[in-house]
Parts: C-alpha cells; structure tokens; sequence
C-alpha cells in the first residue's frame, strides 16, 4: 500500500469509484481509493439504479447528461463492458394541471442543455406505457434516454479503468483515524497502514458521519429505509417485444421499472422509517434492513390501481435497504465547510443515477478550484450551523415522502421550521406574515391580507400578486419597514485589512471611514465567486476601527472559507463572524429620513449622511448602524441593530413611521424592485460560470490597480471577449413571471438561459435577466421565451428601467 499520494478517496460506492476516475481524467492519476468491506458494500449493490435525464436545474441536468453519456461509453467498451439499458424511456405521471406546466418548465429548461424532454397526454402515456390506466391522468413528462444499469458492474468498471490510469484501490480497508497537519495536508490512517496525501475525500455514503467525525465535522445527512419488490414474470411484458418505459407516479408515491420479464417497484410511502441514528453496526455490510410490507400496503394499492395487472403478479424478492438524503434532498458535493483540503460526495439518494455527473464535477473542483457548472445547488457550504441530526431527519422524511414532487415557485415545506428566528419573527407572525426561508431564517415573503389567505401552487403570478403591488406602491410613495434577517456578516480588523480586501476585490475598495461601497471577487479563473458590501466603522466606544463586510445569507461559510484561505501568514487582519448577532431593518421609500429623523437623534439631511454612508448612532435607546445604501431603488437604509435590542428598535421605528403612513414589506417586494433597479442575486444572476465583464459589472472591475485574485485570467478573458452577455428583457405577458432555466429561442436554437424574472410594479413591466449570445444582446432586439411550453415575445432592454440615473436613492 502506498504510504504518499496526491488524492485519498474514502468510500468504494458509485461516489468514490466515480471520483477515482474522474480524477484519473482530469490528469492526476496518483490517487487512491480506500473502501472498509468490499467495493459497492454499502447502499450501492442494493440500488435500483435508474438513470434519467431529469432535474430539477440545469447543474443537475447536466450532470446526469454525463452519466448517461459516461455510462453508454462503459458499457459499449470491450474491454469492460456493462449491462446497460440505455433508452428505454421513461414517463413521470401528473393529475394535475399545475405539475403538467412544472413538466413543461422543465422541457425549457432542459432544452438549454441540449436535452429533449417530451410534454405528453395521458393517451399517449398508456400508448408508450401500455400497463398502465389513464383514470385519474392528465399526462406525463416523457424522458427518451431513461433507462436502468447494473450497479456491481458499473462501479467496478470505473474503478477498472481508473487503475488502468494509475490509481490505485485498496479494499478490505478501514479508516480509523484522519489527521490533518499545519501545512493542511492529511494523514489518513487505516487499519494496514497510514497513507500520506494532499486531499482527502469522503464518499461513505450511510457511514458519511463516522468519517465526518474523525475530521470533526458533521453533515447534513440522514438514511432512510427504502422498500422495492421483484415480481414474477409479466405476460403483457413478455409479449411486447419490447422493453416497458420506466415510471414514476408522485400520485401514487411509487416507481417501476422491467427487471427481466417482470417489474421491479419501489414506494415511497407516507409512513416512513429513518435509519441510523443512533449509529450502524459496523458488520452492516451487504446487508438489507428487515421487510415491512404493512408501510407500504396504501402506496400498493395506489399502484395497483394505475397498473391493474400488479394486482395478478406475485412477488419475488424483497428489498429493504438504507438510502441517504440530504436536508434539502439535493446531493453535497464540494469543499467541506471550514476545512483545507477536504471534500465530500455525499448524500446521492440517486446515486446510481447522477453519480458519474457527480463524481465529474467534484474531480474538477479538487484539480482546477472550480466544475465547469456553477455547483452552488449541490455546495455543501450551502447550509450552516443549523443542521443538526434531528432537523436532518425531519427535512428527509418530508423530501422522502414527497421525492417526485418537484417543488413549485414559492413553496416552502413546513418540516423543520422555525429552525432559525429573530426576536421579531413572532411579532411578525402576529401582524400577518407569511414567511419565506432563507438558508434556515424564517423571514416575511409579505404581509397576508386575511389569516386564511393561502396562494395557488402555480409557475403563473400568483394571488400575491397584489398584495405585494400594494407593498411596493407603499414604499415607492411613502415609507415601508423589512426585516433582513440571516444577512451575511463578518468583522474584519487589524493594519492590513484594506491591504487584503483589495487584494480579494477586482475593482476600487472604499477606505474610508464612514464610506460604503459594493464589490466583487473573482475566483482564480477570473469568474464572479462572490459580492459584498464594504462598510468602513470609525473608532468609537464600540470598537477600533473596523470594516463590515456583507453579503448573501446563504453565503455564510462559503465566504469565510474563501476569505480565510487567501489570508497571508504575514499579514495583520482578523475576520470574525457576526452573521447571528445582528439584523438588518431596512427602511425605504421616499419618506424614510422623516422616519429616522423622529426616532434617532442627529442631522440625517442629505448633506450630513450622504448615499453611501454610515452612522453609529441610537435607535430611540437601540445602539444601531445606519448604512444609506438601497436594494429596491428607494431612498433607503440598512438600519443594522444587535438582536439584543431588535425589538426595540422595532417599536421605536413603527411609532415613529406612524405620521408617515409607514407599512411593512416583504422579501417577494424586494424581489420585484431589484429587477426593475438591475441588482443582482447571488448564485441567481452572479454564476462562476461568467466573468465579470459578461455578467455587465464592468464598472466594478479596475484592471489596472494592481494584482488582486484572478486578475491574470481575467485579462485572458477579456482578450478572448465574451461568450454571453447578461441582458435585461421585457416579457410580452402578463400570465406568469420567467422562471430560471428557462430558455430563449431564436427559431429552433436555444440563444440564453433566464436566471431571474419577475413583476415590476412601479413600471409596469414583466421582467427578467438572462444569459445570452452577446450578439444577441442589443437593446430592441426580440427574442422568444419557453415559458412553460408557450413562447412568448422578449426584448431585450436597457437595464434599470426605474429610476436610471438612480436619483431616488441619492434621496
């Protein structure tokens, strides 16, 4: 066994085996591969090993794209060949009006990545399906290259050629101790020997805690049991001649697909069963979890009903094993939160199915620092400290209980909630908010007109749509109050401070005491990674001078990661996290200095705190910050307060709002405003997969003041000139807003991909930003939306529609 080497993956299962070779094809072929049993002993042997092209984003569909073509290249290669059912197809069902326009978002979206998902009526489903019934059937979604494989060979395969590359495989293995040295290189010791290496990886599947916890972590991840049978041969099968397509049913909660000439089915019943958590026995090795046939009987019965023949089959074998969810149902796969040098591919409650994809991307991420996908939606950064065991479970069950439900456009499950609140979320509830969820925050998506006001589930506008007019109508014509609460916050100080922020920003970084300003960071390839705000505090009796630096909610460890890892051992600068200390109220509109003057003390003219400025000062008795920066494009402030003296804050700011007609709003009105103003969202707008040049930051990038990261990229890039443009359009309906994914058209060829859309109220304009071809990105051009199957008319326009030379805001 080696006792030196690059990469040491943790894990013999579809993760670590797809891991193992994707290294080897990203030119690192000094890695290996360490499993505790033998390879494919864990959830892998027992999977049922369905591969779809479906997703839920476009990342996720491009990812299983890779799989399939990866695992087609597999099983045609003589050397190793696989069995592989490639194209039978695929239907998932809908009785419903609403999942059939979810299926005909996700043909558009999927369009973009160059795969063809067909919208078909139930007719058509029993034509290409012929088992099934169409009582209680609108349609399905039609997927041509679905298909299944066997799961033993496929890994075995991967691991085949990754040896064939230079990697080596060590099984019958187990870890027992993982140290990490000051130089943030790793030692991985098992129970034949310790192995040096420069990264390590875990890819363990239901063990993924055992090995978090030698690290001293622990992971989002929870096991659920998961039931499918066998069935005795099929007559229907046998005499079609052909192979039946695969099914999923979210009215039934069940799935099938043929296993020789009969069905495999599998359920996902309401009545669920977590497993694991109070730790595995460490000889749970090939190993299955007993039958429980009474949880399932009403999935059965269910499928029964849309597949009569079942009814007359018997059954074969029964299968029973743990299958891993996240605590968002989506896969983590990247950098570990808060480590050097460490990764993880964990939870892949599809493993089989999108694991070559995964496996691709996070070889990428450990060779070259990024995928060629942003991976945000799969970052296991993308959750903070809140995920403990329990919320895991709970949020599992539910994804569990509703895994071919794909979530609708402001929907927002009730399991594991309130897991993170303020002092006002109460007081919020009680003046009627409903609320939206912010990387675990509970926080106002607007003020409910009735207590029973419930919206449609719908890709259309919504029943919200004029209560959040109104909200907006408010602000823009008097005054209104929000609460940010989660808003990403860190403190750094010391001498160098202004040294490495502008070493980390790729434009002009503000210095000055009391001054603001907005940036962007770069990753080595020259792409955005990242965008904060830049307050400077003087020296007070609150601290010695400092700087805030803000940004989104979700970005927490993601930022402090990336901060933290281009700090010079010489350098005098201290970052320390505030993110669950303080909250922001943000008071905007054109009457907000008339508010903050009634209830803080001082001068707050134009002249005495100009746009871009800060303030400590009180909040009637509240010590506050008060930043005049503005996200809706109203005359605004960031009113930053600890979440000791929130509530008091509050009382103080509402009595004095009451001479001015002040009235709370929400994030969905932010949302709106932003658009109309041309702000950006975090990993919605600003991707790794665009520079800063194409993502129209220009004024924000300084080329020539110096190195700072990415800079040398950035120029190459720049060279090369863009492959697509960032465009703001106006939508020609007022139906329903453009959803990310979705694609433009130009005849028959898609030309971008929205990433944002929604109403803007105060122009009375249906909005959104896309990606595309930058010849295409002139103002007056006319391109065509897929939006949900129809297309409509999109012009391209002007950015910032409202207020352009940003008066309002200068107040």
């Amino acid at each position: 066994m080696k006792s030196r080497t690059k990469v040491v993956v943790i894990g013999g299962g579809i993760a670590g085996c797809s891991t193992l070779y994707h290294l080897t094809k990203e030119g690192w072929s000094d890695v290996v591969l360490v499993e505790r049993n033998e390879l494919t002993s864990g959830t892998t042997w027992h999977s049922a090993a369905q591969v779809t092209n479906f997703g839920g984003n476009q990342t996720m569909v491009g990812l299983k794209t890779h799989s399939i073509n990866l695992y087609k290249e597999l099983a045609e290669n003589p050397e190793y060949p696989i069995n592989y059912h490639h194209g039978d197809g695929g239907i998932r069902l809908a009785n419903t009006e609403a999942q059939m326009q979810g299926y005909r978002h996700f043909s558009s979206m999927a369009r973009g990545m160059n795969v063809d998902l067909e919208v078909i009526d139930a007719e058509e489903c029993a034509r290409r399906h012929p088992l099934i019934s169409t009582t209680n059937l609108l349609g399905g979604l039609w997927d041509p290259l679905d298909g299944d494989i066997d799961p033993a060979q496929l890994c075995q395969a991967l691991a085949y050629h990754a040896r064939k590359a230079g990697a080596e495989v060590y099984r019958n293995t187990p870890v027992t101790a993982l140290t990490q040295h000051k130089d943030d290189t790793w030692t991985v010791h098992t129970e034949h020997g310790d192995i040096d290496c420069d990264v390590v990886v875990n890819a363990c599947g239901y063990r993924v805690n055992e090995v978090g916890a030698m690290m001293g972590v622990h992971h989002p991840v929870a096991s659920m049991e998961h039931q499918y049978f066998l069935t005795e041969d099929i007559p229907a099968i046998v005499e079609a001649g052909h192979r039946m397509p695969l099914l999923r049913c979210p009215i039934s909660d069940y799935y099938c697909r043929q296993e020789k000439s009969g069905l495999l089915i599998g359920f996902y019943e309401q009545g669920c069963k977590t497993w694991g958590m109070d730790g595995i026995d460490p000889n749970f090795v090939n190993a299955l979890c007993p039958d429980d046939l009474e949880r399932v009987m009403d999935v059965l019965e269910g499928a029964f009903e849309r597949m009569p023949a079942l009814a007359e089959t018997g059954i074969r074998a029964i299968v029973n094993g743990p299958i891993t969810y996240t605590i968002d149902g989506a896969p983590l796969v990247g950098p570990i939160p808060g480590k050097r040098n460490a990764f993880c591919i964990i939870g892949l409650r599809a493993g089989l199915g999108e694991g070559g994809g995964h496996g691709w991307l996070l070889a990428q991420q450990i060779v070259h620092g990024e995928a060629q996908y942003d991976t945000w939606v799969i970052d296991p950064r993308r959750f903070t400290g809140h995920t403990n065991v329990e919320l895991t479970a709970l949020k599992a069950i539910e994804d569990y209980q509703n895994e071919f439900r794909f979530h609708f456009p402001h929907e927002h499950r009730p399991a594991g909630r309130p897991a993170k609140t303020t002092p006002l979320t109460p007081i919020m509830a009680a003046e009627g908010a409903e609320f939206t969820v912010v990387n675990g925050w509970e926080r106002v998506d607007y003020i409910k007109p009735t207590p029973d006001f419930h919206p449609s589930l719908s890709f259309n506008f919504d029943e919200a749509f004029g209560v959040v007019a109104a909200e907006v109508k408010n602000v823009a014509e008097n005054v209104g109050l929000c609460e940010v609460n989660g808003f990403n916050r860190f403190e750094i100080t010391g001498a160098d401070r202004h040294i490495f922020l502008d070493r980390m920003f790729c434009g002009a970084v503000t210095k000055r005491d009391g001054r603001v300003g907005l940036g962007y960071l770069l990753n080595h390839h020259g792409m955005v990674k990242g965008e904060a705000t830049i307050a400077n505090l003087p020296a007070s009796d609150r601290g010695a001078q400092r700087v805030w630096y803000g940004s989104a909610a979700a970005s927490e460890f993601h930022d402090m990661d990336w901060l933290t890892a281009h700090l010079h051992p010489s350098e005098d600068v201290q970052i320390r996290s505030l993110t669950n200390d303080q909250t922001i109220l943000v008071l905007a509109g054109p009457k907000a200095r008339d508010v903050l003057s009634a209830c803080a003390r001082g001068d707050w003219s134009k002249e005495a705190l100009p746009w871009l400025s800060l303030r400590e000062c009180y909040i009637g008795f509240s010590p506050a910050t008060v930043l005049g920066i503005s996200f809706s494009g109203e005359h605004a402030y960031e009113i930053h307060v600890p979440n000791a003296s929130l509530y008091a804050a509050y009382l103080a700011l509402r009595m004095a709002g009451e001479a001015h007609g002040m009235k709370l709003f929400g994030a969905r009105a932010v949302d709106a405003m932003r658009m109309e103003k041309g702000f950006l969202h975090w990993k919605a707008d600003l991707l790794t997969e665009f520079d800063p040049f194409e993502t129209g930051l220009d004024r924000f990038v300084k080329i020539d003041k110096g190195d700072f990261i990415g800079r040398d990229a950035l120029l190459k890039r720049q060279e090369a000139g863009p492959r697509a443009k960032l465009v703001s359009l106006k939508i020609d309906t007022t139906d329903g807003p453009a959803i990310g994914g979705g694609s433009l058209m130009q005849g028959d060829k898609v030309v971008g991909t929205i990433t944002s859309g929604d109403w803007g109220h105060r122009v009375g304009l249906n909005l959104a930003y896309a990606f595309v071809d930058p010849s295409l990105s002139t103002p007056g051009t006319i391109l065509q939306l897929d939006r949900c199957g129809e297309l409509v008319a999109a012009e391209v326009i002007d950015p910032s529609p409202y207020d352009p030379d940003y008066s309002r805001m200068r107040g």
